[in-house]
């Protein structure tokens, strides 16, 4: 049945007039460069593809073929990949973002863990301790990322090409929806590993006071300071993101070598980073308004800035006159 049309059942009447999603192949009827725009372009584009260079014309099909496979990933081809990726998101049940939320603020605190149990093991004092314990944050983002969980800052990029491939008031509100979601449940993730971390009695002595020294060095950067160094990380966490596609069976290093040099270079991440606030949060250290006002809240803003702002925006930007 048509959308509008009204079904009469007994002295009920149900209305189907509900709004639904466009797709993100509509073309916006004022925007020009879209409008009528893109049949020609893939047509370009697919006459490129089948007139071969002056190099393949003496290759063999086979050949031809090892050319092919080994040709990068384009831009509007990853773009699309990450699209669809983000409009399937979108639609999720709030349930199944809920705990894959959850699930994501705990998995990410393995992050904090990994880096303490390297601490503990070399020593403070070791001269190379902030380049080789770096490598043990990024075990939580290899995990979290290659589960699939729902994580923040993945989904400052993901989520949303959607809204600037075709936006519309549904697609914000569904945006806002997840980004709602997924932030209150990673911090709840986040809370709760700290609170049984500190309390729980799971790690040795050493561990935990080296946590405590990495959470007491997060919380000494000012809030100024936390947000401008949250942009670069927010960056990053988007350019992983970008390059997943095309990363070809070596997803693990991509994801290794960029959040390493987050915890390398002393940035700062929004969800990680809440891990080590709460725990200084659950020890009486740091009271939750402080720790919200002072330190969540301005990563939170520069990640975004980062993600969104910077990398979404320059990465829908490549590729907005190829569509």
């Amino acid at each position: 049945m048509s959308a509008g049309t009204d079904t009469a059942t007994g002295d009920q009447t149900i209305s189907e007039d509900t709004e639904k999603p466009a797709s993100a192949s509509d073309s916006p009827g004022d925007d020009p460069d879209r409008d009528g725009g893109a049949k020609p372009k893939v047509d370009k584009r697919k006459s490129r593809e089948k007139t071969p260079t002056i190099a393949e014309e003496a290759l063999t099909d086979l050949e031809l073929e090892d050319v092919t496979d080994h040709r990068r990933l384009s831009a509007i081809t990853v773009y699309s990949v990450i699209l669809r990726e983000g409009e399937e998101e979108l639609e999720r049940p709030q349930a199944s973002l809920w705990w894959s939320g959850v699930a994501a603020g705990i998995g990410i605190s393995t992050s904090v863990l990994a880096e303490a149990t390297i601490r503990s093991g070399l020593g403070a004092e070791h001269p190379y301790l902030r380049l080789i314990e770096s490598f043990g944050y990024s075990l939580g983002f290899v995990l979290v990322i290659m589960c699939r969980l729902q994580l923040f800052t993945e989904n400052t990029i993901s989520v949303v090409l959607p809204v600037l491939a075709c936006p519309s008031r549904y697609r914000f509100a569904r945006t806002a929806r997840l980004w709602g979601i997924v932030f209150v449940a990673n911090m709840v993730g986040t809370l709760l590993t700290a609170a049984i971390t500190v309390h729980g009695g799971i790690v040795t002595d050493e561990i935990l006071a080296a946590i405590l020294d990495i959470s007491r060095h997060v919380a000494a950067i000012d809030p100024a300071a936390a947000l401008l160094r949250g942009i670069p990380a927010g960056f990053f966490i988007a350019a992983v993101v970008w390059m997943l596609p095309s990363a070809k069976r070596s997803e693990a290093l991509v994801i290794i070598l960029f959040t390493w040099l987050i915890a390398a270079g002393d940035f700062t991440h929004v969800i990680a980073g809440s891990t080590e606030i709460f725990a200084l949060v659950v020890i009486g250290e740091l009271g939750p308004l402080t720790a919200f006002s002072h330190h969540i809240l301005p990563v939170l803003v520069g990640n975004v800035i980062g993600g969104t702002g910077l990398f979404a925006m320059l990465a829908y930007g490549q590729i907005r006159r190829e569509m």
